[in-house]
């Protein structure tokens, strides 16, 4: 019976249970227990950001970034349409307005060239999104949001362990996002953080995240009693998902290594059906360190991706496409605007085909990816 190769396989150290027991016989379940802390402070360390608070999603993190930014009724916020619906949710819940940008056709990620002309006087922030682990251009971008008094939020959810110039992905904005959800690098089921690296934000985002209230300082005994200061919610994973989360992260340098090699196979081994011009591969510019998260190819536009999924289907190997563009969608059109042509995102969504890769994949099984996969492009 052939063997079925799935889009995604959770990576598991073999610790995960471990520490979840241990944060059972310690009677700390609630958020902010040890394994909280241990992972917050793995954070702080490994981006240099001012301050990690782990969050239950990076879609609970983009909100209280939303939050932390004060955004009203009617203010805009630049960001690409080629991106998860939490980008766009998370403003939204407040009231703002997405402005969709086009993306590069090289990385997929915002235009930088095209967020100055997207400016208009009710322009608050830019949200970047570092598609498939590789940097936008970041020096660029930081510039245009200086000289317009913007914030930059850096939705990095799929850019753990990812860098640009050296720089830990989510650190280099005002805040960043992650993703520790099933299907990233580094897991726990669900779960996020928020990187805080404006000093600024840091007792507001203490305080959002704790209901409104001043929580945490109460238990560094800073203030004798805790109160209600400003609008929050409870935005706190429990300390099962911490400990889960913990083992992942001792490991994470090695899962990144094992998913960079995966990587780099199929890179080695699409680079023929690329020269016959039947796709594209993934560009990773030279500043960018990437994190592997994702291998995907980008089909020539005379095949129909359909019929190269539906093969693939067929041969048991679970490859997928991608977002359906934010400004496309019935809730893109209600909530928010185009700034300029969206060519290069409607061609580049139609033709990408994302293929198995997880920690642990091996050789063996990439072969018979890239088999079945040149044989549905018929080259």
């Amino acid at each position: 019976m052939r063997e079925r190769i799935p889009f995604n396989w959770p990576h598991m150290t073999g610790k995960e249970l471990y520490y979840i027991a241990e944060a059972h016989h310690n009677g700390s379940l609630a958020g902010d227990g040890p394994f909280t802390k241990r992972c917050q402070e793995w954070f702080e360390a490994k981006t240099r950001c001012n301050k990690a608070l782990l969050t239950h999603s990076c879609t609970a993190a983009l909100e209280m970034a939303a939050l932390l930014l004060d955004i009203n009724p009617g203010d805009e916020i630049i960001m690409p349409s080629y991106t998860f619906v939490s980008t766009a949710n998370a403003f939204v819940l407040r009231g703002g307005v997405p402005v969709f940008v086009d993306v590069r056709a090289d990385t997929l990620n915002i235009d930088e060239q095209l967020i100055e002309a997207a400016i208009t006087p009710r322009s608050r922030a830019i949200v970047v999104v570092h598609y498939a682990g590789v940097a936008c251009d970041m020096d660029t971008i930081m510039e245009v949001a200086r000289r317009h008094g913007l914030k930059v939020v850096e939705d990095a959810a799929q850019g753990v362990m990812s860098t640009y110039k050296d720089r830990a992905l989510g650190s280099i904005g005002d805040l960043g996002a992650y993703s520790f959800h099933e299907t990233k690098n580094v897991i726990s089921g669900e779960g996020g953080a928020l990187l805080v690296n404006d000093a600024d934000f840091v007792q507001r985002a203490e305080i959002i995240r704790e209901k409104g209230t001043d929580r945490s300082r109460f238990f560094r005994g800073q203030v004798d009693k805790y109160t209600w200061q400003e609008v929050g919610s409870s935005f706190l994973p429990g300390e099962i998902i911490a400990a889960f989360l913990w083992a992942q992260l001792e490991e994470a340098k090695a899962i990144t290594e094992g998913r960079l090699a995966s990587w780099d196979w199929y890179h080695r081994a699409l680079a023929p059906l690329e020269a016959k011009g039947a796709l594209r591969r993934p560009i990773v510019p030279q500043d960018c360190g990437h994190n592997a998260h994702m291998y995907y190819v980008l089909l020539a536009s005379e095949i129909e991706r359909n019929a190269v999924l539906s093969e693939l289907s067929q041969h048991d190997i679970g490859a997928v496409f991608h977002y359906i563009p934010l400004h496309s969608a019935p809730a893109g059109r209600r909530y928010g605007r185009v700034s300029g042509s969206m060519e290069i995102t409607d061609s580049l969504s139609s033709r990408l085909v994302r293929l198995p890769l997880w920690a642990g994949l091996s050789e063996d099984r990439q072969a018979r990816v890239v088999d079945v996969l040149s044989k549905a492009c018929r080259v």
